[in-house]
């Protein structure tokens, strides 16, 4: 199959096709060519995630049965190469497709220009997780910052931070306190960071536990884990305040998460190796009552069944 540099080739020049700069212009922004894959880079740090789905094989039947109906989108770089901008998900079933190019429209963008493009672009998508909000919106700030930098000494640096935000606020719909509250979300731990994301641990003691160290964020981690629970809002601020006050040991996480809270009168914790080496390694935290139950169900019938057969001895 032809490359995209041999099918440029082979077209008339746009001096040659169009008499108008602005004509000209406009065409650079609408060819459509089928690159091939293996010339294709990912967004550097691309922060939506791709997922082998039952959504994504969906889309896998769809591009087999009639090709890539969208192009997705992408820019020259200098080596010559080319970086997705959009199409990340088309790009993926293509490759489970077996299909080696991709039909892209290829633009002019800097850098910054491309960054916003493809936070833009993503923010289509139906579902968005916290983690893809918080480094999203982190990459477009610091682009849309670095696009306004001012070197007039009248220009605060805090004003040009307030006003991108609000710039930023305008056009995704969250507010700009909520957009720098989902920012803090990139200074979680990983693991703490996908509990946000499956609903375990709440956005505001999320944030709070965003300012403290990750050595000790990754004894609240261990914690929650073995005990099966997660620090409330009010818990995240103390835990936050005994860690500036170099207080949060190991012993006070585990008595804070240890509080009873008012929507938990009543509860069984599992606690030490014992039960938590039971549980699938991949089994998140938010399942394992699920878990719990199904097990006990599935004991309870075969007690059932055994008392059954010692009663038709």
């Amino acid at each position: 199959m032809a490359n995209a540099r041999d099918i440029e080739m082979k077209l008339p020049s746009l001096d040659d096709l169009f008499s108008s700069q602005e004509e000209r212009d406009d065409a650079k922004l609408k060819r459509i060519y089928e690159i091939p894959l293996d010339e294709i880079d990912p967004f550097p740090d691309h922060p939506f995630k791709v997922r082998d789905d039952e959504d994504m094989m969906n889309l896998v039947e769809s591009v087999k049965a009639n090709g890539v109906l969208t192009p997705a989108t992408v820019r020259k770089k200098e080596d010559g190469r080319y970086e997705l901008l959009s199409g990340h998900r088309r790009f993926r079933a293509c490759q489970l497709a077996g299909i080696r190019a991709l039909r892209c429209e290829v633009v002019e963008m800097n850098r910054d220009e491309a960054t916003i493009f493809m936070v833009e672009s993503n923010f289509q998508r139906t579902t968005i997780l916290p983690s893809e909000k918080a480094f999203a919106y982190k990459m477009r700030l610091d682009a849309m910052n670095r696009q306004g930098q001012r070197t007039d000494l009248t220009f605060s640096p805090l004003d040009k931070k307030l006003r991108s935000g609000q710039d930023l606020a305008n056009v995704v719909g969250d507010s700009q306190a909520q957009i720098y509250r989902f920012i803090r979300l990139t200074e979680l731990l990983p693991e703490i960071l996908d509990m946000v994301d499956e609903g375990v641990v709440a956005m505001r003691p999320a944030v709070e536990l965003s300012y403290i160290p990750k050595l000790q964020q990754g004894l609240i981690w261990e914690s929650m884990e073995l005990e099966g629970c997660t620090p409330s809002y009010a818990q995240a601020i103390r835990m936050r305040k005994m860690s500036e006050e170099h207080k949060l040991t190991p012993e006070a996480i585990d008595a804070i998460l240890m509080e009873q809270k008012p929507n938990q009168k009543e509860r069984i914790v599992l606690r030490g190796e014992r039960f938590s080496r039971l549980f699938p390694p991949d089994l998140p935290v938010s399942k394992r009552e699920d878990y719990v139950a199904a097990a006990m169900e599935h004991y309870a019938r075969f007690r059932e069944r055994q008392r059954s057969r010692d009663d038709a001895r």
